[in-house]
């Protein structure tokens, strides 16, 4: 299956981008509205990827601080490659627009993922609402980007 990944603005497209982490996050995972959406999501980098039928199938966010988060996928696109054409396309971000460290807080079972793309940890892994997570960090240079996804 085939991805495009876009680079898209919070103000233009916040439609499709709430729409998909309200689905996920809200809907699916129950997290209150009020704390999945903040006052990041007007200046953070937002990304967008979309199936072959121009579906909006997973979204993600970096902030100007670094932070990668809100990677909110649906269900039946939970794949490996999906994940991989968003992170991809974050980094990619990070790179274009000087960010020079990526961070990420992540469950534990996907850790090792994270540190296959070039991530370390960074800290002592910890506890939040039960479930034990770790932070992680990386120099944007330190990526090597294949060509997985089909940019605009």
């Amino acid at each position: 299956m085939a991805f495009i990944v876009q680079n898209v603005d919070w103000e233009k497209d916040k439609h499709r981008l709430k729409a998909l982490r309200e689905h996920v996050f809200v809907l699916e995972w129950r997290v209150p509205e009020a704390s999945e959406f903040d006052e990041h999501d007007h200046t953070a980098f937002h990304v967008l990827v979309l199936n072959d039928d121009g579906e909006a199938i997973a979204t993600g966010r970096l902030t100007k601080k670094g932070e990668l988060g809100r990677i909110a996928v649906k269900r039946s696109h939970r794949t490996l490659p999906v994940y991989r054409a968003l992170c991809t396309a974050l980094i990619a971000v990070a790179k274009q627009n000087n960010v020079p460290t990526v961070n990420v807080v992540c469950n534990l079972d996907s850790v090792t993922y994270h540190q296959s793309i070039g991530f370390i940890p960074d800290g002592q892994v910890f506890m939040d609402a039960g479930v034990p997570r770790q932070r992680l960090k990386c120099s944007a240079d330190h990526f090597q980007l294949p060509d997985v996804t089909q940019l605009h």
